[in-house]
């Protein structure tokens, strides 16, 4: 459905606030390497800098990951990429069991993972994704679930699984979101 990608670079800023996002995905012996710098403030007087790298396998599952702050908190985890992920050190993490994806809160690139992974059909429904969702303000991981819906080509449904939330998604030729309404636009 969606192209291999050997390189591709994507800028988004946020619609509130300053901030940019910086991203390149790339093809690895084996999989696909998707790497970025992320500026931008939780509040207009908490600013902050991020840098993270997620390794993929070819079929877009994600293999780990790693989420730096450039005052030195981090998070990195590794999965078998059917569901079973451990923690930097290698303790097993059972409370992320059944996860695939991630979601890292500062960033639209997270939802290209599962849009690229699952080729749905129009019309079809994901069942219930459960995510490690990464939020930038603790840097504590925890699972969340959510649903994707594709609707054309090229847009998507978001939802989260409580309805607190959901966005309809434009995307490019290659899954990655060009607008995130409330949230990102795209450069």
């Amino acid at each position: 459905m969606f192209p291999p990608l050997t390189l591709k670079t994507v800028r988004w800023r946020p619609l509130e606030g300053e901030g940019l996002e910086h991203l390149t995905v790339r093809a690895i012996d084996g999989g696909v390497r998707v790497e970025s710098v992320v500026i931008g403030e939780r509040e207009p007087s908490l600013p902050y800098g991020v840098h993270y790298r997620v390794d993929l396998d070819m079929a877009w599952h994600v293999r780990s990951f790693l989420v730096e702050v450039t005052g030195g908190q981090r998070v990195a985890m590794t999965s078998d990429g059917r569901g079973h992920w451990r923690a930097e050190d290698g303790t097993p993490l059972p409370a992320f069991d059944g996860c695939i994806d991630i979601d890292l809160a500062g960033s639209p690139f997270t939802n290209t993972l599962p849009i690229r992974r699952l080729a749905l059909a129009t019309g079809q429904k994901s069942p219930l994704l459960t995510m490690v969702y990464v939020p930038f303000e603790t840097f504590e991981p925890f699972p969340d679930g959510q649903f994707y819906t594709r609707l054309a080509t090229d847009r998507y449904l978001f939802e989260e699984e409580d309805g607190t939330f959901s966005a309809e998604l434009p995307i490019d030729a290659d899954g990655f979101v060009t607008d995130y309404p409330t949230l990102f636009a795209r450069l």
